[in-house]
């Protein structure tokens, strides 16, 4: 491109290390300044206007938004869930919530969702899946759960992925690659530590990508744990659809 650009969106993301709740994107984003001459390229989304050139950065040798600025175009731009899972690891790399905030505030579509969003992320979520785990909590209307809470057993301490503490309920997100490498062991180690957090009189639930993709049964299985007189959370911008430029 002979233009001035910098790339954006979850394309910066990528760059930035953080994860996508997608397969590899089929497209690049950019930000620039002047509209795309003849030559239109389909496999690029043009982002114009609303460009700050002090929130700009060199990633490896490529010309990216910043941290913060990545953040408020892919909560912007992107559906309520993966938006989360950016704005979860984008928190824990580092990137400032206020500034992230204020960005937000000046953009023209997809603010007040993104908003929404930022108020429930958390840099305590260690991995894209426990990020869409959450989410599909706060969508049903959960109380919001604490990351990393700390289970004391005659093992030693053991810290889950969610949980409500003050319910003894605990979850798990059991991602593919954890059982990958180790094999066996890793299936015994896990079964020992689950039966000691059993024995503190905790209640588990054990989570998979398969259980994302029927949300209802998932917020289901954890709510008969809970006390039924827990109210319901209403969270209607976590329903809401991606902006325009998270369609494309």
């Amino acid at each position: 491109m002979r233009a001035d650009h910098v790339l954006s969106h979850t394309s910066a993301a990528l760059l930035w290390g953080l994860p996508v709740w997608t397969s590899t994107p089929l497209v690049v984003h950019v930000r620039q300044r002047h509209a795309p001459g003849s030559g239109r390229d389909r496999g690029v989304v043009r982002h114009r206007g609303g460009w700050d050139t002090t929130r700009t950065a060199v990633v490896a040798g490529l010309p990216v938004t910043d941290l913060a600025q990545t953040v408020a175009d892919c909560l912007s731009g992107l559906a309520a869930g993966p938006a989360l899972v950016v704005a979860d690891a984008a928190l824990r790399a580092g990137a400032d919530r206020a500034a992230v905030d204020e960005i937000l505030a000046g953009q023209r579509s997809g603010r007040t969702r993104g908003a929404a969003v930022l108020a429930l992320a958390d840099p305590g979520a260690e991995s894209a899946g426990e990020s869409m785990t959450r989410f599909a909590l706060l969508r049903g209307g959960l109380p919001a759960p604490v990351t990393q809470p700390s289970v004391g057993t005659r093992l030693g301490t053991f810290w889950a992925d969610l949980g409500w503490p003050e319910h003894r309920v605990l979850l798990e997100y059991d991602g593919r690659s954890k059982y990958a490498v180790a094999g066996g062991e890793a299936v015994v180690r896990e079964k020992r530590r689950e039966d000691a957090v059993l024995d503190e009189d905790q209640r588990l639930v054990r989570v998979a990508a398969e259980d994302l993709r029927r949300p209802a049964e998932l917020v289901a299985r954890v709510r008969r744990l809970l006390p039924a007189d827990l109210p319901h959370v209403p969270r209607p911008h976590l329903s809401s659809a991606a902006g325009r430029r998270g369609r494309r």
